[in-house]
């Protein structure tokens, strides 16, 4: 009896399990809510809405599972979004509100100090050095005399111009007498007409003498003066110096004069920024050795360098003190003008899903993407443009969120305002 009282609670027990069961659900290879999901009383009677599962149904035991309309390959976010409508919860995020402010454009370029000018003082005349009156290095002014050549029989030759000058005028003074006293006879009569044209004849050659002496005399003073080679701009004296007691020839170098006052930055300009660049523009240039000067853009060129695809350009400043040599590297800024831009902390910069690099802003309730371009990078934050004149920017959530979501959008009283600040 026992036995047989046991086998029978087995047997409740296993037909309560068996119709616990099948009123559950049977998932075959699901990928998802509403697939793949069957009844297992259906399973039982091998069709969809048989007796069994029918009366099961009815009395309210069979587990009931509804088909979401919703797409699976939806984010949560988005599938709350779907579903909630209105009601659904937004994400929040905290904004900044930026206005666009006048910012300059400066222009950072890398080159080198370049002398203005390297003068090399050549002799006019030949002859043998006497005296040199300058060594390398040091620095001469305009009409400094830097070598001395043999005067040689030059001084001579002064001497008999100016003789044969002294006697050119004396002639001269003895035709214009002859030309008087002839005008005065044939005044009275007393000399016949036509002797007028000779005496007249005397004078103009007389005057031409005196012309010639006169040039004979400039270009002997002329020789005798290109024996004293004086310098013709201001500078440092550089190689090559001509040595006392060697011969120079015409034309060949007494000494090498490198002008360092004014001097020049070279560098190069991106051809992405020549179109704002002109002459007259104002720059601010910064030597390795420490030095600071300001200076002026004098030159652009006009074409490219085939390797770098810039433009070479010329920006002078004084040197006064000669402290700024020639071939040291520098850098120069260089400021193109102004326009409007706006400050942002850096932190606010992110990229969209193509890795472009803008910003996120909230516009009527919705996340907005701005593609942006750095300007410059300052201690203050980032200089940018490609934002609208006045922007609420997101500063936190800004990587959560998405280009047209809805989201709640709050102040953020951590991150200041830095274009406030900066004004």
């Amino acid at each position: 009896m026992r036995a047989l009282f046991s086998y029978g609670v087995a047997l409740l027990i296993l037909i309560g399990i068996g119709g616990w069961l099948a009123t559950g659900t049977l998932v075959v290879g699901g990928n998802g809510p509403g697939e793949g999901e069957k009844p297992i009383v259906s399973v039982i009677e091998g069709q969809e809405h048989g007796p069994l599962h029918t009366t099961l149904a009815s009395a309210g035991v069979l587990a009931e599972h509804p088909h979401p309309e919703t797409d699976p390959a939806l984010t949560i976010a988005q599938r709350n979004e779907a579903e909630g409508g209105e009601n659904a919860a937004l994400p929040s995020v905290r904004t900044v509100v930026f206005d666009a402010q006048p910012m300059q454009i400066d222009v950072p370029l890398r080159g080198r100090t370049q002398a203005k000018a390297s003068v090399t003082s050549m002799a006019e005349t030949g002859g043998i050095v006497d005296a040199v009156h300058v060594t390398k290095g040091q620095q001469v002014a305009v009409g400094d005399a830097l070598c001395t050549l043999d005067q040689g029989t030059r001084v001579a030759a002064v001497s008999q111009g100016q003789a044969a000058l002294e006697q050119a005028n004396a002639g001269l003074v003895q035709a214009q007498l002859d030309f008087d006293t002839n005008a005065e006879l044939r005044a009275k009569g007393l000399a016949a007409p036509n002797t007028g044209r000779a005496v007249e004849v005397a004078l103009s050659g007389a005057k031409a003498a005196v012309s010639s002496a006169q040039a004979g005399l400039d270009n002997a003073q002329a020789e005798l003066d290109r024996t004293e080679i004086k310098a013709k701009v201001a500078g440092v004296v550089q190689d090559p110096v001509a040595v006392a007691g060697s011969m120079l020839a015409q034309g060949a170098p007494c000494a090498t004069i490198v002008q360092l006052n004014p001097m020049v930055f070279v560098g190069q300009v991106p051809e992405s920024r020549i179109g704002l660049a002109h002459t007259g523009l104002e720059a601010q240039i910064t030597t390795v050795t420490g030095a600071e000067v300001a200076g002026k853009v004098t030159f652009i060129s006009a074409t490219a360098d085939n390797a770098t695809r810039s433009f070479p350009v010329e920006i002078e400043f004084a040197n006064d003190d000669l402290s700024i040599r020639d071939g040291v590297t520098a850098q120069a800024t260089v400021t193109l003008g102004s326009t409007l831009g706006h400050l942002l902390p850096q932190s606010v910069l992110t990229l969209d899903d193509q890795g472009v690099l803008g910003v996120r802003t909230v516009e009527d309730g919705k996340v907005a993407f701005h593609e942006i371009t750095i300007v410059s990078d300052t201690r203050d934050g980032v200089w940018v443009s490609g934002l609208p004149a006045r922007a609420e920017v997101i500063t936190i959530g800004q990587e959560n969120v998405s280009a047209g979501q809805a989201v709640k959008a709050s102040p953020d009283e951590t991150t200041p305002d830095v274009s406030a600040e900066s004004v």
